[in-house]
C-alpha cells in the first residue's frame, strides 16, 4: 500500500526531532531511533507478531542488536504515524503494546492533527491515554527536560 504524503511528512519531522532529542544525548555516533525496525512483544503474542512500528527509541544504540530484536524493556518510546491505519493503531496495536510492558506509545493521528498518547501499562491495557492538539506539547518519559510540539509533525 501506498503511503500518503501528510504521513510520510509527519514521519519526518517525528524522526527528525527523536534524532535531535535522544542521538543527541550521546557524542559519539550512536543510533537510539529506529525506523520500520521489528521489536519484540509479550511471550504470548510471539507466535504471531513481531511488530515494525515506524518508530522507535531504544536505552542503547541499535548497534548492539547485532541479532536480537529489542524487547520492551529497552524501549523507550514506541510511535505509529498513522494514517488509514488509525483504529488499529488505537486499539489492536495500543493492547499488543501494553500487553508487552511497552512504557510509552505515541500515534500520530494525521487527519486529525493530534498525538495519542498511552502510558502505564498495566493487565494488557494503558491506563493514561491522553490526546493532545496541535496547539500542545508532548513531554516524553524517557526525556523530561525535551518537549515536542504535536504542530511540528504537521510542518505548522
Amino acid at each position: 500500500m501506498g503511503k500518503k504524503r501528510p504521513r510520510v511528512n509527519a514521519l519526518v519531522a517525528v524522526q527528525a526531532w527523536l534524532v535531535r532529542t535522544f542521538d543527541g544525548i550521546v557524542c559519539e555516533s550512536g543510533q537510539f531511533v529506529n525506523l520500520d525496525a521489528p521489536i519484540d512483544v509479550a511471550p504470548q503474542d510471539h507466535p504471531t507478531n513481531e511488530p515494525e512500528p515506524d518508530l522507535v527509541v531504544l536505552t542503547k544504540r541499535s548497534r548492539e542488536f547485532q541479532v536480537a530484536i529489542p524487547r520492551p524493556r529497552d524501549l523507550r518510546l514506541v510511535i505509529e504515524i498513522s494514517g488509514s491505519t488509525l483504529g488499529f493503531d488505537l486499539t489492536t496495536r495500543a493492547e499488543l503494546y501494553a500487553r508487552a510492558g511497552i512504557v510509552e506509545y505515541w500515534v500520530v493521528d494525521v487527519a486529525a492533527r493530534r498525538l495519542v498518547g498511552h502510558r502505564d501499562p498495566r493487565e494488557g491495557l494503558y491506563h493514561s491515554v491522553t490526546a493532545y492538539g496541535e496547539e500542545e506539547t508532548v513531554t516524553p518519559l524517557a526525556s523530561p527536560r525535551s518537549e515536542f510540539r504535536v504542530s511540528d509533525a504537521f510542518g505548522l
